[in-house]
């Protein structure tokens, strides 16, 4: 939330750019923050020895106070400030060793908890600027479709309209208040372009992708032999075929961003943003701005899940093209998407198709291994268009691009084809449909071979010591081993790793009538040294009820190029009644702290898949999961 600066507060990941996202916070500012502590502790204690004519090696710094372990005398910190500030800043600290640590490690309550409670936190929806005025944009229901022509008569002769502009992604109504824009909105004329307007549907999208699989892609990833040559030698082959649908963010609080220009002549900027430095350039950039004349102030974002880190900041943008026409009313422009802008807005996690091609001997064991992806790009012309190699978007392929399991003959190819849906990532992106796809097949395998799913995994992943190590812990946890096989029960496990991060989840599942309930949910996590258990936790545990919402509910159909969801009545999302009891075990660990936003989404998706085969028999390979 500090001020857009990305040589101040830069993501070390990413850099120079500030930011969250993927992940990183802990990751990034881990030993930044160690050491900013270890500074900051080594100079008041060289205060304390200049003000006493102390050695240093008779002082200790705890609990607020530098103390003089020989004579007992203390002083507080903030004494020391002052002389603290004029020395020079040491080259070299001593960091505690884990057995030292007194904070780190426990359990500790957010700071903002309080205020997210009582209603006193500020939330971008929440600004409240002098004499604002609301905008609201009408676009297009179409995607690629533009403006033709609009006659604004009528929604100018709404009370409370101040201003109708047209900009480039649409219409935009300025009013007073909220409800006369939208009523403004409303009594708008607006004839469309469509002649470039996107026709097609989700079903023609996958029957396009399937089509796709049996064409060369680009190399993800080759070991050993070829594999269609080693095909032809298996006694037996699995063919699976996934399918995952486009998927909105739909955080409850929806996007919105307010705006104005200061008395300098530069423009001050609110909104709940997880990439400051994109909004920042991006607001200069559309307002011909010289970047140091723009101020971001960050609000806490109602949920984002990577929806407010739009690589071409469009929200933003937006209210910069509405701010720049509005210059004449002199007012601060606060636009306000509708949740029914927000799900057909576009911007989907984009849909999937995989194939999977599992060769095996005479005994059942897997000998090659052919899998096809085939989806769109989420960076793909954007600012982070680097992450494309060879051809390989590694955003669409994380989790399939390294075999884990042993397979000695493996090919993994990838299609991006384009589409006029916009698409971007999706909490825990790529790894939403390839630890879906990757571990129900291994369920499979080792269910060809006798065995069970469990064992099969332990054998197979060799070295995988930390893999193990959660599948271990979630075993135990789950009392896997004696679990009981009740009629209509089924259990189900999966293990994967992302953002550098273990995760390992059992599923407990009861299918009466073709209904699925999901009874309970273990988890077990290693991201290294456990900073906030407490934060873990939680983190698992949101992680899990939102995959598990897209695993039961969620898709967003397109229907002759346009979204069939207005809200939540149409794009339904997991009720809190339907959450199962979820328990958390973290692995301990001296490695350093890696993510956990969004390691604990993807497992949900094969865990459950897994425990709905272990019911009923049937291997569901679309999403959301449908037994009737």
């Amino acid at each position: 939330n500090a001020p857009a600066n990305a040589k101040l507060y830069n993501n070390l990941f990413w850099g120079p750019t500030q930011g969250t996202g993927g992940s990183t916070a802990i990751a990034n500012s881990w030993m930044q923050l160690r050491n900013a502590g270890a500074t900051a502790r080594e100079l008041l204690i060289h205060a304390a020895a200049k003000k006493w004519k102390t050695p240093v090696g008779h002082l200790k710094a705890e609990n607020g106070q530098v103390i003089n372990w020989k004579s007992r005398k203390s002083i507080d910190y903030g004494e020391l400030v002052d002389i603290a500030k004029t020395l020079p800043m040491p080259k070299k600290v001593k960091l505690k060793e884990k057995k030292d640590f007194k904070v780190l490690g426990k359990e500790g309550s957010r700071i903002d908890g309080r205020s997210k409670t009582d209603g006193s936190a500020m939330f971008s929806m929440d600004v409240r600027r002098p004499n604002r005025a609301t905008a609201v944009v009408a676009r297009p229901d179409r995607f690629g479709a533009t403006v033709r022509s609009f006659n604004d008569k009528k929604a100018r002769a709404i009370k409370g309209v101040v201003g109708v502009y047209q900009i480039p992604t649409g219409i935009a109504v300025v009013a007073n208040d909220y409800w006369s824009a939208i009523k403004g909105r409303d009594a708008l004329e607006v004839k469309w372009n469509e002649s470039k307007a996107m026709k097609k549907s989700s079903k023609e999208i996958v029957s396009d992708y399937k089509k796709l699989i049996n064409k060369p892609g680009a190399k993800v990833q080759k070991l050993g032999k070829d594999v269609k040559s080693e095909m032809k030698k298996a006694s037996k082959t699995i063919d699976a075929t996934y399918v995952v649908p486009y998927l909105a963010h739909a955080p409850l609080e929806s996007l919105n961003c307010t705006m104005e220009y200061n008395k300098e002549g530069g423009v001050d900027v609110w909104t709940g943003s997880q990439i400051p430095t994109l909004d920042h350039n991006f607001t200069a950039k559309t307002l011909g701005l010289d970047p140091k004349k723009v101020k971001i102030n960050t609000t806490i974002a109602g949920g984002s899940f990577g929806r407010r880190a739009n690589p071409v900041s469009d929200f933003v943008v937006e209210t910069a093209e509405i701010l720049k026409r509005a210059k004449g009313l002199k007012r601060p422009i606060h636009l306000i998407r509708t949740k029914e802008d927000d799900i057909r807005g576009g911007y989907y996690r984009p849909i999937y198709v995989h194939n999977v091609k599992v060769g095996l001997d005479e005994n059942n064991k897997a000998m090659a291994w052919d899998h096809k992806v085939v989806g769109q790009s989420v960076v793909a012309g954007t600012a982070f268009a680097g992450l494309i190699k060879d051809g390989v978007d590694h955003t669409s392929v994380e989790g399939v691009d390294k075999m884990i399991y042993g397979v000695p003959n493996v090919s993994v190819e990838l299609h991006s084809p384009t589409q006029d849906v916009k698409v971007l990532w999706w909490r825990s992106v790529g790894h939403t449909h390839t630890a879906f796809a990757m571990e129900t097949i291994i369920d499979e395998l080792a269910g060809l071979e006798g065995k069970d799913p469990l064992d099969y995994r332990m054998e197979r992943l060799g070295d995988m010591k930390r893999h193990k190590g959660v599948l271990e812990k979630v075993a135990e946890m789950s009392n896997w081993k004696k679990r009981k096989r009740d009629k209509n029960k089924g259990f189900g496990i999966a293990v994967h790793f992302s953002f550098n991060t273990y995760v390992a989840q059992v599923v407990e599942v009861t299918v009466k009538d073709n209904n699925i309930k999901v009874d309970k949910i273990y988890c077990a996590v290693d991201c290294g040294v456990a900073v906030n258990p407490d934060i873990i936790k939680t983190q698992m545990e949101g992680g899990i009820g939102f995959g598990l919402s897209a695993a039961l509910k969620e898709n967003l159909v397109i229907e002759n190029g346009a979204p069939t969801a207005y809200n939540f009545g149409e794009y339904e999302i997991l009720y809190y009644s339907e959450m199962p009891e979820i328990e958390v075990g973290i692995v301990e660990s001296d490695e350093a702290p890696t993510g956990v936003g969004e390691p604990g989404t993807p497992v949900v998706f094969p865990a459950l898949a897994n425990a709905i085969a272990d019911a009923t028999g049937k291997r569901l390979r679309e999403l959301p999961f449908r037994l009737s």
